[in-house]
């Protein structure tokens, strides 16, 4: 059985840095992409980095600069660096994996930025 399981999210204050672990577990044969997704409450979901097989990144505009995608492919591992935090960060942020050909999500994990 295939699993995503988040790690690192916390509170810090505004100006702070958090790093956000997503690790896939199972029986893995194909990893296209590894991304992260965020959702505020009373928001939609959102993507916020997102990082291909090939090596290729995409970010959301609100976090270019700030927030960095990375993969430790040995242990099916991708992280999120996040720096310069502010309160609009503030949300339960979710991996998303398209491995073995479907969609996975992990769990959330929530990350909270005081003023």
């Amino acid at each position: 059985q295939v699993q995503l399981v988040e790690s690192g999210g916390g509170l810090v204050q505004a100006g702070g840095s958090l790093r956000l672990s997503c690790a896939a577990s199972g029986n893995i044969f194909s990893i296209t992409s590894m991304d992260w997704y965020r959702q505020a409450p009373g928001k939609q979901r959102e993507l916020v980095a997102a990082l291909t097989s090939g090596g290729s990144t995409n970010y959301a505009d609100s976090v270019k600069g700030r927030f960095t995608i990375s993969r430790e492919n040995t242990k099916n591992t991708v992280y999120l660096q996040m720096n310069s935090l502010t309160p609009e960060d503030t949300a339960v942020y979710y991996c998303h994996s398209n491995l073995n050909y479907l969609s996975y999500w992990g769990q959330g994990t929530q990350v909270t930025v005081s003023s």
